[in-house]
């Protein structure tokens, strides 16, 4: 403690005098977050659920079992299966080349792979359209053979595969650089080759990264709405996503399907959310346990 002499009074020895009323700051800060949070999100999610449930259980099943609903759910399960493998594969091998090697364009490469998180959706699907499209750079090609990516399935599966592109890689790229090389040399010099070290040294050290970027990846891939709404025509029951099918039913005045569809969606979010959450505790206690 320092004693004041003008003052008679005394403040810890680090100088700086105690402020009153210094919880006052922060009060005001952690209001202002709250308000925000509750404007943009909170009040705008409850106003979905409201509306769902708005006349009751009997018209959201209906809703939940209509041919349209199912149709658009499925094409959605189905995009999501095709996309998350392609880019759990995508990312652990620009993982592995990024973090175990130094070569001309890295940075550029790293670049790349960080544009869906900066680019519009909508200019993702000119981008698509504008390759493999019927006017596009391949498409005289793809009419030869008569494959037609664009207003099809095909489109909206690479669309959703472009969406989620960047998440694998970019939590397994940390983890990759943090472990180093030494176990897998170890694991070399034993006689392991490329693959068993892989599967049984890499992967283990990063497994809980390559769940969370799967995680995350999904969900992108569940709520992709704007490049897909540029390569799909949209069509009821056939190219219809359910992200799509909220948009048209809303268009269309049909406000409880629009309400419902968004409850289901806001559900799915929320499953991944939790599952995300579970993930990163698990890492925390391996984390505490092993320092």
């Amino acid at each position: 403690m320092v004693l004041d002499v003008k003052s008679n009074q005394s403040f810890p020895s680090g100088g700086i005098k105690p402020k009153q009323g210094g919880d006052w700051g922060k009060t005001v800060l952690i209001g202002a977050v709250v308000a925000y949070f509750a404007l943009i999100l909170l009040l705008p999610t409850l106003y979905v659920f409201i509306g769902a449930f708005s006349r009751g259980i009997g018209p959201f099943f209906a809703t939940l079992t209509s041919r349209d609903f199912i149709q658009a759910l499925r094409l959605t399960a189905l995009a999501v299966a095709v996309a998350v493998p392609f880019n759990i594969v995508f990312g652990l091998c620009a993982a592995w080349v990024i973090a175990r090697r130094r070569f001309p364009g890295r940075t550029l490469l790293l670049s790349i792979i960080d544009l869906p998180f900066s680019i519009s959706p909508i200019v993702a699907g000119l981008m698509l359209v504008s390759l493999y499209g019927r006017n596009g750079l391949l498409g005289p090609l793809l009419q030869s053979l008569d494959i037609r990516i664009i207003f099809a399935f095909p489109g909206i599966a690479l669309a959703t595969m472009l969406g989620g592109m960047p998440f694998v890689a970019r939590e397994v790229i940390p983890v990759l650089e943090e472990v180093g090389t030494q176990e897998e040399e170890a694991a070399k010099t034993l006689g392991a080759n490329e693959w068993q070290t892989f599967w049984r040294v890499t992967l283990p050290s990063i497994r809980w990264a390559l769940l969370y970027g799967t995680i995350l990846t999904t969900a992108r891939a569940m709520g992709e709405y704007g490049a897909i709404a540029v390569v799909s025509s949209n069509l009821i029951g056939r190219t219809q996503t359910l992200t799509l099918y909220v948009e048209g039913a809303y268009r269309n005045y049909d406000s409880q399907s629009a309400f419902t569809a968004s409850v289901v969606l806001a559900g799915l979010a929320a499953f991944t959310l939790v599952i995300k959450e579970l993930f990163e505790r698990r890492i925390r206690i391996k984390n505490e346990g092993e320092s």
